[in-house]
């Protein structure tokens, strides 16, 4: 475990501090201390009249000389064991007191130092460990613990954000506003008091706050929602005080909290029991703050949540969080656009065409093109290239989707066999359907946890719409793996397992949430999911059925994927013989792409009209 040096350098400092005062202290004792002479010696002195004055302790008896010793001393001390000793010296006329040796201070060193040493110790340990959690010092728990950042210090522009043009030119006129607010609200507009960025993650929501406050070359307030709550009740509130205290101090300024979602959920959402005070709290006092400043100061509050169904209601009415930018996936455009800013960092081959890229992204973050174009320059390195080129990013997107190659994972002949034809069902239904997204590549090299095969499809444009013919034969391409193992083979394996999961979901779709079965009516018997989100989870809500009716569905359901399996087989069954040839040569190559693909399967006939003449992209 790594130390940290300034901790090593404060460490270093105690000891040397610690043995400079133990040095002292000895040099001190040696100074005071008499060494001891035997009591003969004592006597025979004050025989010889050379001691003038006698002290008298408890133990010892110290005789201060007359006149020095050769050795230089003036005081003799020796161990008191004459009971007698009064008498005696009276008898030399020498003058004597008796003194009682306090130990006042050396009982209260004995009781203070082992304490002080304990609690410096115990005090060193808890600062440590609060200053691992981000505490501090006591008297700093209320304090705001907003990183601060000026213009130079974000280091981003909107030069340095592509891919949402929409949610850039919301924020915008934020920045214009922020630098000239007198002349933007001369008609009596105010600035929105509240932005809240919508999204899911890694779509470039934080990269567009800074970019707002690079922009607007005003300070930069950036605190995590989850810094506010702390375990002592109240520490949320005081931090959320002092974080809008000084923020007008510095105004015009932006006060960014990310990931909102773990401060403002919705109030009261555990039910009447399990509450958590502390975060509504913290809640109701930035409630109060976004209901206390003036928008006209140049203090504007940006947002992050990619939950923003769990918010509460009182935080996104009007007057708080006036406005909503959604900051979504991006298209085709975006996407070569989000490529461009990051290839700028690599040596790319001229043949590149981010276009094709772009092509084979479809539903990719500006975070998941990011790090596709870092495993692209890191596949350049691995192979020993010079430049980076389109089959590097290739292999990177196959890492990224599939998952990493499991070459130690060796089947047998019979499960190679299985999986060829498995996945050549698959591409083999995608191209003989017109209207079909082009098939990229097909492999049978085990990839990721459970994939022991794969075909990858590259969709000609972004889609949002679709009609029930291309779910229909959506579901034929996923279908298409588990119809060839049956008409090969003629039995059934468990290949088809996360096929025929998708498959149930887009079937039960159709039925219960697009009304696209007429016999049920234009009704949805289940709810929407969440906004903005394609997390899987239990929806509240939906439309409860009879048992008749959930009879019906589950009838629907059933005869939506068998029909379409029915049809995905008469797919192959006509196109046999290029089946048994594709597969015997992707037991050879392991690996055919797009141009082995077009080369084995220029002679397809013409798919008989009963089967259908779209397709859409599934991934297999």
């Amino acid at each position: 475990m790594k130390t940290d040096p300034k901790t090593q350098w404060n460490v270093g400092y105690w000891l040397l501090a610690l043995l400079t005062l133990v040095w002292l202290q000895s040099l001190w004792q040696t100074q005071r201390q008499v060494e001891p002479v035997p009591y003969s010696v004592f006597e025979q002195a004050l025989a010889e009249n050379r001691v003038a004055e006698v002290v008298v302790g408890e133990t010892t008896i110290t005789g201060k000389l007359k006149n020095p010793d050769p050795g230089g001393k003036t005081v003799i001390v020796a161990n008191r064991v004459e009971p007698d000793l009064a008498e005696r010296l009276s008898r030399y006329d020498v003058p004597y007191t008796r003194v009682v040796e306090s130990t006042l201070l050396r009982d209260i060193a004995s009781w203070v130092v082992p304490a002080a040493v304990f609690f410096g110790l115990w005090f060193f340990v808890i600062r440590r460990v609060l200053d691992k959690q981000g505490m501090g010092g006591f008297m700093s728990v209320g304090k705001s613990r907003a990183k601060v950042y000026v213009e130079k210090d974000t280091g981003v522009t909107f030069a340095d954000v592509a891919g949402v043009d929409e949610a850039k030119a919301e924020l915008q006129e934020i920045v214009a506003f922020l630098k000239d607010p007198q002349g933007y609200g001369r008609l009596g507009a105010r600035m929105p008091k509240g932005v809240l960025l919508v999204g899911p993650p890694g779509t470039g929501k934080t990269l567009l706050a800074k970019a707002v406050a690079g922009e607007a070359g005003v300070p930069f307030f950036s605190i995590s929602g989850s810094e506010f709550v702390e375990m002592f009740v109240g520490v949320g509130a005081a931090r959320v005080r002092d974080l809008f205290d000084q923020a007008r101090a510095k105004a015009p300024a932006i006060i960014f909290i990310d990931e909102l979602d773990a401060l403002g959920r919705a109030r009261g959402a555990a039910g009447p029991v399990g509450g958590h005070d502390e975060r509504e709290q913290t809640l109701n006092q930035l409630l109060v703050e976004l209901d206390g400043f003036d928008g006209s100061s140049g203090l504007v509050l940006l947002s992050a949540t990619n939950r923003p169904e769990i918010l509460d209601p009182a935080l996104l009415r009007a007057g708080r969080f006036d406005r909503q930018v959604l900051v979504d996936r991006p298209d085709k455009a975006g996407r070569v656009q989000i490529l461009q800013v990051h290839v700028k960092k690599l040596r790319l081959a001229a043949a590149v065409d981010l276009e094709q890229v772009a092509a084979l992204t479809t539903g990719f973050s500006g975070a998941d093109l990011a790090n596709l174009c870092n495993e692209a320059a890191l596949a350049a390195t691995r192979r020993g290239a010079g430049e980076v080129a389109l089959e590097d990013f290739t292999v990177a997107i196959e890492r990224i989707v599939a998952g990493l190659e499991k070459k130690n994972r060796v089947l047998n002949a019979r499960e190679r066999e299985i999986v060829a034809y498995h996945e050549m069902g698959h591409a083999l239904v995608a191209l003989s359907l017109p209207g079909a997204d082009p098939v990229h590549k097909v492999s049978i090299i085990p990839r990721g946890i459970g994939a022991l095969g794969y075909t990858i499809q590259r969709p000609t444009e972004d889609r949002f719409l679709m009609t029930r013919e291309e779910l229909e034969h959506k579901i034929m391409v996923l279908l298409g793996g588990r119809a060839a193992e049956k008409l090969v083979f003629g039995h059934l394996s468990t290949r088809a397992a996360d096929d025929l999961a998708k498959v149930t979901d887009i079937a039960r779709d159709m039925v219960t949430r697009y009304g696209m079965v007429e016999q049920l009516g234009y009704v949805a018997y289940e709810a929407q999911p969440p906004r903005f989100l394609d997390v899987a989870g239990p929806v509240p809500g939906g439309c409860p059925v009879s048992p008749a009716t959930q009879e019906r569905i589950d009838e629907a359901l059933r005869g939506i994927v068998m029909a379409a399996f029915e049809q995905a087989t008469a797919v192959l069954e006509h196109h046999r013989e290029t089946l048994h040839r594709c597969a015997r040569e992707l037991l050879r190559r392991e690996t055919l792409d797009e141009a082995a693909l077009r080369e084995l399967t220029q002679d397809l006939r013409a798919v008989p009209a009963a089967v259908g003449t779209t397709a859409v992209n599934p991934r297999a």
